[in-house]
């Protein structure tokens, strides 16, 4: 996987909401220096205006395929390259080759595979349309979160080199079938293999404790209906 840009950002206002400012660092500006610093939670000058719903441990680094925004354009957004709010711009994999765990060497450091993104109201403010929201969870073009297993001094292009994966565990693209299927709409046969699907998500040791939590409430609301 090849590192095609980095961005960092602080957060400013976005936007309003109910007339009131919303802060967010999803504006980010490119990276002009050959390597930087990967603390424990954030490249050298990125940060998050909530880390109770963005950043923290387990969202240390937003990594996002390039290729993507070809597709973007063909449906008519007017993105570009770190518009998403991304740390880092990567070609060469995608949803359906990284999968939950994988830990990647980045120069110094070493980074695992946390979980998907979940779009919110700010990219759509970022992007000015609103449908970006439906689009990504419908396309599945999410990219992934990184936690830092290892801290250290980042290259801002050239390669990272995948060290440990486990085929059991699951891709971001099944994490995100598993997370956003209309189970009601399925049939008894299709049912089975997503509750499947569900258990083998929520079996992978280094899904995010946020993002499992959300897999988990789904989980016992249907095990309460079929108790009742």
């Amino acid at each position: 996987m090849e590192v095609n840009e980095v961005f960092v950002g602080r957060p400013s206002v976005l936007g309003t909401k109910r007339d009131v400012p919303v802060y967010s660092a999803i504006a980010k500006s490119r990276v002009e220096t050959p390597v930087l610093r990967l603390g424990e939670i954030n490249l050298a000058g990125d940060d998050q205006a909530d880390r109770t719903v963005h950043g923290g441990v387990d969202k240390a680094v937003y990594v996002y395929p390039a290729t993507h925004y070809a597709a973007w354009a063909e449906q008519g957004f007017p993105v570009a390259t770190g518009d998403f709010g991304e740390n880092v711009s990567v070609v060469g994999a995608d949803e359906y080759d990284v999968r939950v765990g994988d830990v990647w060497a980045w120069g110094d450091a070493l980074v695992q595979v946390s979980q998907p993104r979940t779009p919110c109201f700010k990219l759509a403010m970022k992007t000015g349309r609103k449908d970006v929201i439906p689009a990504m969870i419908d396309s599945g073009r999410s990219g992934w979160y990184l936690r830092v297993l290892r801290t250290g001094e980042v290259p801002t292009s050239g390669r990272m080199t995948l060290e440990e994966s486990d085929p059991a565990n699951p891709t971001i693209a099944e994490v995100y079938v598993a997370s956003f299927t209309n189970v009601a709409q399925l049939t008894d046969d299709r049912q089975a293999a997503y509750w499947a699907l569900l258990d083998r998500v929520l079996a992978a040791p280094a899904l995010s404790r946020q993002y499992r939590d959300g897999l988990e409430s789904a989980k016992r609301r249907r095990e309460e209906r079929n108790a009742g």
